[in-house]
């Protein structure tokens, strides 16, 4: 079912400047009642709320994009990884595309990591969601995997690791929900996104592997999934990026043009950097060759209700959000 690939060594490209990516400090995605996020992701997963703050004024505005912002942005912790709510209470943008699919490229879920799939999966079922996978798969490897949507349209994944597989952290017994492994998106070429995630921002290319078969199709809800499946590491932390790179089915929509930060369909990665002003620059290089296109037009200097100091949000090849922040 997954087979390795060529290895991880690249071929790095001169074209541009290169940063270090220091942590993916957390996931960030729009809701459209924080309370009621709140209310899920704490019942179900047990989160724990760490910050609750309201951002408006020009530095909400410029910073994501959306004139007269204002923007609720609740923190929400789970072992050593931290999730961001963010709802706008400015407006709404517009909803989850109703038949939404995985290999869709504004597809991005972030994987939680569980001791138990069926305790998991049995506290999930007293909350509100909608499935992906029919209901836990056992993949080849005897990873148990589910997917499924929370009520704001997300995708999200439950996963357990066998013993004797993953990362040590992932083997204890001392809680159900133990963290996020990897925030995964759908992309529409391979080496594309490694030269600017691996070659521009410096993450570590654990690997590749492609999945294909009756478990992925079923795990995925998509009819002849083929996927190649690329692990990527920042310099410290243990959550990471995964591509997913659909070979088919066909068919793949692209991110809408037209996408807003308020929209239900945004998260973004937030990237953690020493100097951000250094961090801009190899982006702007980037963004000459239409590699990335920024959302705010400049970094923005943040009050100190803020989880981070200075940040800008900008998108990758494919229209996935990245959020760059130093602390």
């Amino acid at each position: 079912m997954a087979s390795p690939s060529t290895s991880s060594s690249s071929a790095s490209s001169d074209a541009f400047l290169s940063v270090t990516v220091q942590a993916v400090q957390s996931i960030g995605l729009t809701v459209s009642d924080a309370n009621k996020a709140i209310d899920f992701f704490t019942g179900a997963f047990d989160y724990e709320v760490v910050s609750d703050t309201v951002l408006s004024g020009d530095e909400a505005s410029y910073l994501y994009g959306v004139p007269d912002a204002q923007v609720r942005i609740v923190s929400l912790q789970l072992g050593a990884e931290t999730i961001r709510l963010m709802q706008f209470l400015s407006g709404t943008g517009k909803a989850v595309p109703a038949d939404s699919k995985s290999n869709d490229l504004w597809f991005q879920h972030f994987a939680i990591i569980v001791s138990d799939m069926d305790k998991a999966y049995e506290q999930l079922k007293k909350f509100s969601f909608t499935n992906i996978s029919p209901d836990p798969q056992t993949l080849p490897n005897d990873i148990k995997a589910f997917k499924f949507r929370d009520e704001d349209g997300h995708p999200l994944e439950l996963l357990q690791f066998p013993p004797g597989l993953g990362p040590d952290h992932w083997q204890s017994k001392d809680a159900l929900f133990l963290g996020m492994d990897h925030s995964a998106i759908s992309i529409a070429n391979t080496a594309t996104s490694l030269g600017l995630y691996r070659d521009v921002l410096g993450l570590t290319h654990q690997g590749s592997f492609t999945n294909i078969g009756i478990k992925q199709e079923t795990m995925d809800n998509l009819f002849s999934a083929k996927v190649i499946v690329t692990s990527l590491t920042p310099a410290t932390g243990r959550l990471g990026v995964e591509f997913l790179d659909y070979l088919t089915p066909p068919g793949a929509r692209p991110f809408p043009i037209d996408q807003q930060t308020n929209d239900l369909v945004h998260m973004h990665f937030e990237l953690l950097v020493d100097d951000i002003d250094a961090a801009v620059e190899a982006l702007e290089e980037a963004a000459q060759k239409n590699v990335v296109q920024f959302v705010s037009p400049k970094v923005i200097d943040l009050p100190d209700v803020m989880p981070f100091s200075r940040a800008v949000l900008w998108r990758g090849p494919d229209g996935h959000n990245v959020l760059l922040v130093q602390n």
